[in-house]
């Protein structure tokens, strides 16, 4: 990788300079794994409730009619 390190007074590396080409794809790798967390999240909340699309549609239009 071509990484380049700023370094402070006495030679501590103090901050990372990475191209922008490889800075996108560690945010895409970063945004991927966060998608996969929420999904095993859900899935260990899932209570297995359920209803289907059409009561959805009826409860939403029946909260919309009483605005």
């Amino acid at each position: 990788m071509e990484t380049q390190f700023l370094t402070d007074e006495k030679g501590n590396r103090t901050a990372v300079l990475l191209p922008i080409k490889k800075y996108n794809q560690l945010i895409e790798k970063l945004e991927d794994l966060e998608d996969v967390r929420l999904y095993d999240q859900a899935k260990r909340e899932d209570d297995g409730f359920r209803i289907s699309f059409e009561d959805y549609i009826k409860t939403r239009e029946g909260k919309r009619s009483n605005v």
